[in-house]
C-alpha cells in the first residue's frame, strides 16, 4: 500500500485546512487509517484514526472537537479536516495504514504497517 499525504500549508490560527491521504496499490478496505504528527524536537504523536469498515473514529484529546477524520470510499482517500487550528498544531502530519489493529492500539504508531511521506502544516498566530 502506498500512501500519499497532501494538503499541508500555512494557515492562520482559527482558520481551517483539510489534509488528504490517498492510497494506491490497494484499497483501504479492511484497514485502519491514522494521522500522526511530529513537531521539531518532539516525538511523533497520534492525532486521529478511522476504521475503513464501519467508520469508527478515535481522536487525541488535544484535537477532539476541532479536527474531524473521514473517508471517501469512491476515492479511496481519508481526510483530516482541521478547524480552528492553533500554533501548537504546527507539525509534519503523516498518514498511516494498518490491518488487524485492535481498538486499543489505534493510537500507537507501531501498530501501523504503511506510512505516507508527510505534509507540513504551519499555523500562524
Amino acid at each position: 500500500v502506498q500512501l500519499q499525504a497532501s494538503g499541508g500549508g500555512l494557515v492562520q490560527a482559527g482558520g481551517s485546512l483539510r489534509l488528504s491521504c490517498a492510497a494506491s496499490g490497494h484499497t483501504f478496505r479492511g484497514y485502519a487509517v491514522g494521522w500522526f504528527r511530529q513537531a521539531p524536537g518532539n516525538e511523533r504523536e497520534f492525532v486521529a484514526a478511522i476504521r475503513w469498515s464501519g467508520g469508527t473514529t478515535v481522536y487525541a484529546d488535544s484535537v477532539k472537537g476541532r479536527f474531524t477524520i473521514s473517508r471517501d470510499n469512491a476515492k479511496n482517500t481519508v481526510y483530516l479536516q482541521m478547524n480552528s487550528p492553533k500554533p501548537d498544531d504546527t507539525a509534519v502530519y503523516y498518514c498511516a495504514a494498518g490491518s488487524r489493529i485492535i481498538h486499543s492500539s489505534l493510537a500507537e504508531f507501531s501498530a501501523y504497517d504503511y506510512w505516507g511521506q508527510g505534509t507540513k502544516v504551519t499555523v500562524s498566530s
